[in-house]
């Protein structure tokens, strides 16, 4: 979608000629006109800096600093010390006093990533800042100035579901709320991915030294029907992979990613039922895919004590398992425990207090399926009977 060099002198450049980027473009010129506070909402890998850096390039403080934090990236117990800098002694190994980012972006733009990664009590903080100008150090009895910064957050997650879980304060997404920008997913930008692959074709080749390879028509078919669950990250690395086999010839079908390959089939509806227990449009449609053979070895692994997080939650995170694979999962666990969430907790191996975290996970990514389908008994006898066996066989 961009050139990333994120820190670099390049210019960042939306690529794309769909409707929703025209959209997109209008949208940011006309953020970059105000001094408001932007809200970013987007998927993993969609370009969120990037849109970003475009508003502060495009307003009057282009010339002034643009500060980007990942909030996810920094430990929480560094995090305020990061952005509000400490003074000496404040904690184990503040030799001295540090100023903080928030300050090193002064009349510039300061960019929060990962917003909905932070914590309450950091989301206090940034409240009061947002709401005065002022700078507290860690370690300090007092503000000790104050700073005029553009502030421009992001997040990939649902924070109108956080602030119904409890995670993420409601007073705080009205004070940052004020422009908002949703950056469309890849799979909503028609043929822009092919624009975009030879873009990064292009850049891959020149970076190894190797031609840059071109795509055949059945490739170019498949690429378009693939949903980029990673988005523009995803695509990225797909080009990189593609241009370092050094083909020599068009790109076909059977040299495109297996990923890419098993998963281009259309959708089919959801059952009636099921689509009027959620308003969540990619739960409406379910595509045809075969469910990836590490689901199995998922189960088992939470059959055999191993946690949601560090088991099924990292195989998504890298992309290993698809979201549909994800909802066949909780669809397993919810037939296990007749409907409950909260009993699929202790299946999953967490504790009861993730019950909060856990359900955040599923609608971000819209898997938190309905429970009324699960809870006929009948179902649930035969679920039962069913896996008995197999967890026989497990153990």
């Amino acid at each position: 979608m961009t050139r990333e060099g994120q820190g670099s002198l390049e210019q960042p450049v939306l690529i794309g000629e769909s409707t929703a980027m025209a959209t997109l473009r209008l949208e940011i010129e006309s953020a970059a006109r105000t001094q408001a506070k932007v809200l970013i909402l987007g998927e993993t890998g969609v370009g969120k800096e990037v849109v970003a850096r475009l508003i502060h390039l495009g307003g009057a403080r282009r010339t002034r600093p643009f500060v980007a934090v990942n909030c996810s990236g920094i430990p929480e117990t560094l995090l305020a010390s990061e952005l509000f800098g400490h003074v000496r002694g404040s904690f184990t190994g503040a030799y001295r006093d540090k100023i903080g980012l928030v300050r090193q972006a002064d009349h510039g733009t300061l960019f929060l990533d990962e917003l909905g990664e932070m914590s309450l009590q950091m989301q206090a903080a940034l409240l009061r800042f947002t709401e005065t100008g002022e700078i507290q150090p860690v370690g300090a009895d007092r503000p000790t100035g104050r700073t005029d910064v553009r502030l421009i957050t992001a997040t990939n997650r649902n924070l109108r579901a956080q602030i119904d879980a409890g995670a993420f304060r409601e007073d705080f997404y009205y004070r940052l709320n004020v422009i908002q920008i949703v950056i469309p997913p890849l799979r909503e930008r028609g043929s822009d991915c092919l624009l975009l692959l030879d873009y990064y074709l292009q850049r891959a080749s020149e970076a190894h030294a190797v031609p840059a390879p071109t795509l055949s028509a059945d490739a170019e078919q498949v690429l378009l029907t693939y949903q980029w669950p990673g988005n523009i990250r995803e695509l990225r690395n797909v080009a990189e992979r593609l241009a370092l086999r050094d083909f020599r010839r068009p790109i076909t079908t059977a040299d495109l990613p297996s990923e890419v390959r098993g998963t281009t089939e259309g959708a089919i509806p959801m059952p009636a039922r099921a689509m009027r227990e959620t308003s969540e449009p990619v739960m409406q449609m379910r595509r045809k895919e075969a469910p990836s053979p590490m689901l199995e070895q998922l189960w088992s692994r939470l059959m055999a004590g191993e946690e949601f997080w560090t088991s099924v939650h990292q195989a998504f995170r890298a992309h290993e398992i698809t979201r549909t694979d994800l909802a066949m999962l909780i669809d397993r666990g919810l037939r296990h425990t007749h409907g409950s969430y909260r009993a699929l907790l202790k299946v999953f191996n967490m504790p009861p207090t993730d019950y909060k975290r856990f359900h955040a996970f599923l609608y971000q990514h819209n898997c938190n399926l309905p429970v009324a389908a699960y809870r006929n008994p009948g179902n649930a006898i035969r679920t039962r009977q069913r896996e008995a066996p197999a967890v026989q066989r497990a153990s």
